[in-house]
């Protein structure tokens, strides 16, 4: 029968998280089978190991604290990547970097080029539409007079003669445990393996030289505000032969004079007057696409919406694709005019005089207030 967890581990179950990991610390050290004395090591530490995996996880804690064993299954064990270790490396650094050790560097193999950023405004439409359009920026090129070599013409970059071209240099250092190797990144040659002795002129050694470059670009249909558009390998060029950076493209776009977007859709405030309001109308409103005739039906009312459908913003996929358009929602403001002519005034009189003086509360339903508070919520129908 497998033993209880807290009593493999030596810790209450009260513990927290940082007594259990010191108590798997100190295990581990004791009986991992690579340094371990004990004859029954390697099952010892599978032990430890399959604790120490659910005791640290919070949900698996839980159930094995409902449950016992049978709520977490069984563990990997040491042949598994328990404990979120793949193997003695892992573990040896993570223990002993904070007992007098030094975490092992490896070497530095070239380094890809930096990402680049580029921020452009579009218009409205453009930014509806998509363009195509040119960017100007700075960036690291290979330096065309040593190939990137960073060495001058005529001469080669030397093996280090530190690293002897690894790139790296190993130390040995005492610990309690026996010898213990340090391998860090060469200092001379910064992992590379060979160093410049005659540097280039035009770079100054370094292999890259900056430049100002303009690219085209393709701008896709429906982008919004703040959106990044990737250009993959063309940021700076990497080093001794890595892969570029890339160029990101960051999106602005101009407020229009008449519309406003949410989400897909576009948005356009309309006033009409009263006697369209009231007897209906045909009235020709501004699109993205151009104008388009629009009716009013008779009794229309302040908040009105009226839905233009595919007038709106393409619905852009996170592919850089396109699948249909939102809709251009026109909202109707009845205007009441601030002045009259005589001959309008009049003419109100007599209607005035048609329609009495009783004021009818609005029965329960969506009033003006309504309607715009489900603009805002998202309930534009």
């Amino acid at each position: 029968m497998a033993r209880d967890y807290y009593d493999v581990l030596g810790v209450p179950r009260t513990a927290d998280k940082t007594e259990i990991k010191q108590a798997f610390r100190r295990l581990a050290r004791e009986y991992h089978p690579d340094v371990s004395k004990h004859s029954d090591a390697e099952t010892k530490f599978k032990e430890i190991n399959e604790a120490y995996e659910v005791l640290s996880d919070d949900d698996k804690r839980a159930r094995y604290d409902r449950f016992g064993h049978a709520g977490v299954g069984a563990a990997s064990g040491f042949g598994g990547n328990a404990a979120g270790f793949s193997g003695f490396e892992e573990i040896f650094e993570e223990f002993f970097s904070n007992f007098g050790g030094v975490r092992s560097t490896r070497r530095r193999g070239p380094k890809p080029g930096a990402d680049r950023r580029v921020d452009i405004t579009l218009t409205f439409e453009e930014a509806v539409f998509g363009i195509e359009t040119e960017v100007d920026y700075e960036r690291l090129e290979v330096c065309e007079t040593c190939a990137g070599s960073g060495a001058a013409p005529g001469t080669m970059p030397i093996r280090c003669p530190q690293c002897n071209g690894t790139g790296e240099v190993r130390q040995v250092t005492q610990s309690f445990l026996g010898p213990m190797v340090q391998v860090m990144t060469c200092p001379r040659c910064n992992g590379r393996g060979e160093v410049v002795t005659t540097p280039c002129n035009t770079c100054r050694g370094t292999g890259r030289v900056r430049k100002r470059v303009t690219r085209m670009v393709q701008i896709p249909p429906g982008v919004r505000e703040g959106l990044q558009i990737q250009v993959r390998a063309e940021g700076d060029a990497g080093d001794n032969g890595a892969p570029n950076g890339n160029l990101y493209i960051i999106v602005h776009v101009q407020e229009h004079e008449f519309f406003k977007r949410k989400d897909n859709d576009i948005i356009l405030d309309v006033n009409i007057n009263v006697a369209q309001a009231a007897l209906g109308d045909k009235i020709v409103v501004p699109t993205v696409d151009g104008e388009v005739e629009l009716v009013i039906p008779p009794g229309t009312q302040t908040g009105k919406v009226f839905r233009m459908r595919g007038r709106g913003v393409p619905r852009l996929r996170t592919d850089g694709s396109n699948s249909g358009r939102g809709d251009q929602l026109v909202y109707i403001n009845v205007e009441i005019p601030a002045k009259l002519t005589d001959e309008q005034r009049r003419l109100f009189e007599q209607l005035a005089r048609t329609l009495g003086h009783d004021v009818q509360p609005q029965r329960n339903g969506k009033g003006f207030f309504d309607k715009v508070m489900d603009f805002f919520q998202g309930d534009q129908t």
